[in-house]
């Protein structure tokens, strides 16, 4: 619930418009005590300037003006999304319905005929001006529940260390994609990436630099791929890349371009030079797939096929995919 705050007058902005100077005096008599801050129109032209000014509060609008009346006033500003949001109160010696309705239908938030009552004018506008307030607290709270919200999925989606997507999310794009593949018959490849030796690495650089060479991969992973291209961390120092809408000789040549660009890449330690290779699975969807596991599955017999070369190598398991 939203804290209930002290209501102060001063901390609003009233903009009372009529076009008889009496009726104005009238106004900040009985107001200009209460402790609201006040500005004056004599009419429908300089009520709009003063509004597009200084942005008031609440505005205290006479009917019947000559040149612009309120009404006119009012439908100038509630078609201003700027200034759509300002309450506006009729203050008028007129009691035709049709002048009510009129008022009403084009956004005035209250009617108050003249002459009025002070206890009646004071509760009214104390109770407009707090809806107000109140709206916006609420439209602000929203807002920053909407912003938490987004990064609690943000954090919930993401691995910590490198910053790319986790696991879960890596599937749940994964699965979509394989849908769109199999529904559509749309192409799909994936590239299951398995940084070599990262263990001889923890163990003989520390787990600090075995981290660092996780994210250098990451960075020289994602400016290699393509935008539409998902990247993941598939778990420990294994990483997926999603191809949508390539098959497995064009995802091989990617592979190929992501792992030269590790294998160049070289890691500055207090125990000397780090270099970093990487061996990479490719595998392409063929029909004959029951789901993304499939894919998945003969991604990693290639990266396995990789090691056994001697790693820093690309294999790939793709020859049936039509």
């Amino acid at each position: 619930m939203l804290k209930q705050e002290t209501f102060k007058p001063e901390n609003y902005y009233i903009l009372v418009v009529d076009d008889i100077s009496i009726n104005l005096k009238l106004l900040k008599v009985v107001l200009e005590p209460i402790g609201y801050r006040l500005m004056f129109a004599k009419g429908g032209y300089q009520a709009i300037e003063r509004v597009k000014a200084s942005k008031p509060d609440l505005i205290l609008l006479d009917l019947m003006m000559p040149e612009m009346d309120g009404l006119e006033v009012c439908k100038l500003l509630k078609s201003d999304p700027e200034y759509a949001e300002i309450p506006i109160i009729f203050i008028t010696a007129s009691n035709e319905e049709k002048h009510i309705v009129n008022a009403f239908e084009l956004g005035a938030v209250d009617y108050i005929n003249k002459p009025f009552k002070t206890a009646e004018l004071f509760a009214r506008v104390r109770n407009h001006l707090l809806l107000k307030h109140t709206i916006e607290k609420l439209k602000s709270t929203q807002i920053d529940l909407e912003k938490a919200l987004a990064e609690v999925q943000k954090l919930a989606n993401t691995d910590a260390l490198t910053g790319v997507s986790n696991r879960r999310s890596l599937f749940d794009f994964g699965h979509q994609e394989f849908d769109r593949a199999s529904r559509y018959g749309k192409a799909l490849s994936i590239l299951l990436m398995d940084l070599d030796n990262f263990k001889k690495i923890n163990d003989n650089y520390g787990h600090q630099i075995g981290d660092k060479a996780l994210c250098a991969l990451v960075k020289i992973i994602k400016n290699t791929i393509r935008n539409v291209d998902f990247l993941g961390r598939y778990g420990g120092e294994e990483f997926m890349a999603i191809l949508p809408g390539i098959y497995g000789e064009e995802a091989f040549i990617l592979a190929e371009r992501v792992r030269k660009k590790i294998s160049s890449n070289i890691i500055e330690t207090d125990k000397g030079n780090l270099p970093l290779t990487i061996s990479i699975g490719v595998s392409t969807y063929s029909t004959k797939d029951k789901n993304l596991e499939d894919i998945i599955l003969r991604a990693d017999q290639a990266v396995y096929e990789a090691k056994q070369q001697g790693r820093n190598k690309c294999c790939s398991i793709y020859s049936n995919f039509k």
